[in-house]
């Protein structure tokens, strides 16, 4: 019986060989990513070949420094160790360093970027601005010790004398060369005396580069209000911030001619020019005013002006005299309708009309006295009779005259059937009130 094994006890024994063997404890696997689905904090998945699977384990802080997405399907390089879970006996290999298999991990890390920053619009040609024809100051985001910042100054001063440009040192390779990068995009934006920003540095490997594909050195681009315009690496050298810049030169010198548009002996010879053609355009200008001032002054108008309103004083007077004759005709006829209506009043007699209408308004108001007069006494004649029939009626006189009055609880009763015998009665009378009982009632 002692030569069986507990399945704990095998289980713990591999355990102990897996943990134990060295070339166990840091294995070098090439598979594909089956079974991803990105979690919060540890990512568990599985690598496989055609032939096995085996599960993988990647710790939290490892997945944040892997510099590109894990995505479903994609062949990677893995470096970690091997170890045996007891509960079921399974094994896995915990994941210490990963990259893409084929393709460097910057270069995955480079598209997946690119991709996402597509889909948000960051490259869209619609939020392009436009560069200015002139410039008076130019910013610049660069190293103050490589020869980006000399040929930027060689170039400008030799197309356009008399521009100013202001570098903005800056780290553009190695650790928190982005950071800087983006500072200084947003300081260069804080203020009012630049008309562009060129951003730019020396060629490099993908390393050496890779702080103008970072996110916030392409962010800082997208909400500059400044015109930029990019100039990273080489000609071949390809960066996220070439792709959000307004514009893209190939090299420093291309990015200073990009900025100063045209040279100043040019611009120089384009203003000698265009004087000259508007000197020639006012003399013939003159020679025209002056030939037709010549004209003018040999006409008959200028040698006769007063020609020029002998036409209008005609006109005027016949306008004169049509007014005249108007006014007489409408005076005429308004004396004639004042005859008229003064006619007409006269025959309306107005003076008698009115005292008719006097003695018709005296007659209507005796008429009205009158009525009211008579009203007035027959409706007292009917008030002083109904107060005397009414103060016939009241209880106080009846009782002075030596009638009495009987109550049976606050009633007053007129007949002896009112009554029974034992019932309590009041005799009001004119000084006084009798209470009384019933002895009988016939």
């Amino acid at each position: 019986m002692s030569d069986y094994l507990s399945v704990s006890t095998l289980t713990k024994y591999l355990k102990m060989k897996f943990d134990r063997d060295p070339y166990l404890e840091r294995v070098y696997l090439t598979g594909q990513v089956s079974n991803f689905r990105r979690r919060p904090n540890h990512q568990y998945f599985s690598l496989k070949d055609d032939k096995a699977v085996i599960q993988a384990t990647m710790w939290s802080g490892i997945f944040k420094r892997l510099g590109f997405e894990l995505e479903e399907g994609m062949k990677i390089n893995v470096v970690g160790r091997v170890q045996i879970y007891e509960p079921n006996g399974s094994y896995s290999i915990i994941i210490e360093k990963a990259e893409p298999d084929g393709i460097g991990a910057l270069a995955i890390q480079f598209e997946q970027l690119k991709k996402k920053l597509t889909a948000e619009g960051y490259f869209d040609e619609r939020h392009k601005q436009s560069l200015p024809q002139f410039v008076r100051k130019i910013g610049v985001i660069t190293s103050p010790s490589g020869a980006v910042i000399r040929d930027i100054i060689t170039t400008v001063s030799r197309r356009f004398p008399g521009v100013n440009i202001l570098l903005f040192p800056t780290k553009v390779q190695g650790e928190g060369s982005a950071q800087e990068v983006a500072a200084n995009i947003v300081a260069a934006n804080e203020r009012d005396d630049l008309d562009l920003l060129i951003v730019g540095r020396g060629g490099g490997s993908i390393e050496d580069l890779w702080a103008f594909n970072e996110e916030i050195v392409v962010q800082a681009i997208f909400e500059s209000h400044l015109p930029i315009i990019s100039s990273v690496g080489h000609e071949t050298d390809t960066t996220l911030a070439d792709f959000a810049a307004d514009r893209r030169a190939a090299t420093p010198t291309a990015a200073a001619e990009l900025a100063t548009p045209i040279a100043k002996a040019d611009i120089l010879a384009w203003i000698a020019e265009r004087e000259n053609r508007s000197y020639q355009a006012v003399l013939r200008l003159i020679k025209q005013q002056q030939e037709r001032l010549n004209k003018l002054s040999q006409s008959v108008i200028f040698r006769q002006p007063e020609r020029l309103y002998d036409g209008h004083l005609q006109k005027l007077d016949r306008l004169t005299s049509s007014l005249t004759a108007n006014m007489r005709q409408r005076y005429a006829e308004s004396l004639r309708e004042e005859g008229l209506l003064s006619q007409r009043l006269q025959a309306i007699n107005l003076e008698g009309r009115l005292d008719r209408y006097r003695e018709r308004l005296e007659s209507q108001k005796r008429l009205l006295v009158s009525t009211m007069t008579s009203q007035y006494d027959s409706k007292l004649a009917r008030f002083e009779k109904a107060q005397d029939a009414l103060l016939s009626l009241d209880t106080k006189r009846i009782v002075a005259r030596g009638y009495a009055i009987i109550h049976k609880n606050d009633s007053i009763i007129t007949s002896s059937k009112d009554a029974v015998a034992g019932d309590l009665l009041t005799v009001q009378m004119k000084d006084g009130n009798l209470e009384v009982e019933v002895q009988d009632a016939k």
